[in-house]
């Protein structure tokens, strides 16, 4: 099978590292078939959600550390860092998409799987899962985290998390604010359900829209930042999402989006 799964069930894609025998550690066919996955999902129209999951009990416990030892993993001379485009592999791919990325975020994840975590917009974690940041291992969050932690938790708080390099357990990633919502284990795939049925049922243009000017507004002024929301805004009124909305709110029913 596959080491990356991809199964759909209406407007939602589920993708799934699968290589649960290694806690879904990754190689570099993996980063590869992922990033182009995401790629695909977010150019397909009838895909609302994407959610990244890992099967088994991890979610992703970073570079295949095996392949490493062995000479053969990313790192090693078989499959350096130099043989990948960055601007293809997953961490770019999500900072750039426009659909929805939820990590469901089943069981531990470190390193670059920690960094695929971080790089979701919504988290929902089950309360068997943990961060465990690399430098242990001799290397740094490369996949986003050093850019990511210090906007999330601030500069103070991300060094700590990145120096000390502890494992945070799921109740400690609630407290600093790195998942949305901690749930049992056995509630996890229910609630997860639950917040992407949800996310499905909204207008996908003005998610798009909002998720594209929240991620520019990180890196613009306000005031660049306002006129691109105005231009986003003005595209979204002629829409017929926007004219269903409001006959849905006049007849008092629920509204029914087509992306259009």
């Amino acid at each position: 099978m596959s080491d990356v799964l991809l199964e759909r069930d209406g407007s939602v894609a589920t993708v799934t590292l699968n290589r649960p025998d290694r806690l879904n550690a990754i190689s570099g066919p993996m980063i590869a078939d992922l990033g182009r996955t995401l790629v695909e999902l977010d150019g397909d129209r009838s895909v609302r959600v994407i959610v990244l999951t890992g099967a088994g009990r991890g979610f992703c416990s970073g570079l295949d550390l095996q392949d490493v030892a062995a000479g053969t993993g990313i790192g090693s001379g078989a499959e350096s860092a130099g043989g990948f485009r960055l601007e293809d592999t997953p961490p770019f791919v999500l900072r750039r998409i426009d659909t929805p990325v939820v990590c469901a975020l089943n069981g531990p994840a470190a390193g670059y799987g920690m960094d695929l975590a971080l790089g979701c917009d919504l988290v929902i974690a089950s309360d068997a899962a943990s961060f465990t940041p690399p430098v242990k291992r001799g290397v740094i969050p490369e996949s986003g985290g050093t850019w990511l932690l210090p906007r999330l938790v601030g500069w103070h708080r991300a060094c700590e998390i990145t120096f000390l390099a502890r494992k945070l357990d799921a109740a400690e990633l609630q407290r600093l604010g790195l998942v949305n919502l901690v749930v049992p284990h056995d509630d996890f795939e229910r609630t997860v359900a639950e917040w992407v049925a949800e996310l499905a049922a909204q207008p996908p243009l003005a998610l798009a829209a909002a998720k594209r000017t929240m991620r520019l507004g990180l890196d613009t002024p306000f005031d660049a930042n306002a006129h691109h929301v105005m231009a986003e805004l003005l595209s979204l009124f002629r829409s017929k999402d926007f004219a269903e909305s409001v006959s849905a709110f006049l007849e008092k029913r629920d509204p029914v989006y087509e992306g259009r």
